[in-house]
């Protein structure tokens, strides 16, 4: 898999174009610090009028799994090509939809249960395209970017660890936005 770098942060922000030819703020972090919710959530809903809607989406860390025992996570993700993976999904995003920003920001490394993961935020002209764009975005991140998720679980006081499968959910769940 090659050196892993334990203090990896990417952080990208641009102006792309809108289907309407308009600047898009995006911003993009893969980071092994803490999510800072709240600047980013700032960040997403910050506006001198040109957002009618945003879309906010955590996911965390579940405590409660299929598996029982889970205590923490720790992901991995292939630096230079993941950013080029999510840098590719956001650019298909603003294809398809009249958004003004687009956050992301990945977590990796080792995560407590409970811990944020990822935080996406989406902010555009109406609540429609906001809310789709924010599912789009995160069923190719979920397929397309190259994040490796390991599950720490403790079981009748054994420490064990399994990587986590690809679930057919997630695959088929990008099958709606390939037929539109």
């Amino acid at each position: 898999m090659g050196m892993k770098s334990h203090s990896f942060r990417q952080l990208q922000a641009d102006r792309s174009l809108s289907k309407q030819n308009k600047p898009v703020d995006r911003f993009l972090e893969i980071t092994d610090s803490a999510l800072e919710l709240t600047k980013l959530n700032q960040r997403v809903q910050s506006s001198e009028g040109e957002n009618g809607a945003a879309v906010i989406f955590t996911g965390n860390v579940r405590l409660a799994n299929e598996q029982t025992g889970l205590v923490g996570m720790s992901l991995e993700h292939y630096p230079g090509m993941t950013e080029t993976q999510l840098n590719q999904i956001i650019d298909n995003a603003i294809s398809r939809w009249h958004l003004t920003k687009v956050v992301i920001s990945h977590r990796v490394g080792y995560l407590m249960a409970g811990e944020p993961i990822v935080f996406l935020g989406t902010a555009g002209l109406h609540r429609k395209e906001c809310f789709e764009s924010a599912e789009f975005i995160m069923d190719y991140l979920k397929n397309d970017a190259t994040f490796w998720k390991k599950e720490h679980l403790v079981i009748d006081s054994i420490s064990e660890e399994r990587w986590v499968e690809a679930k057919q959910s997630d695959i088929d769940s990008i099958k709606r936005w390939q037929a539109n």
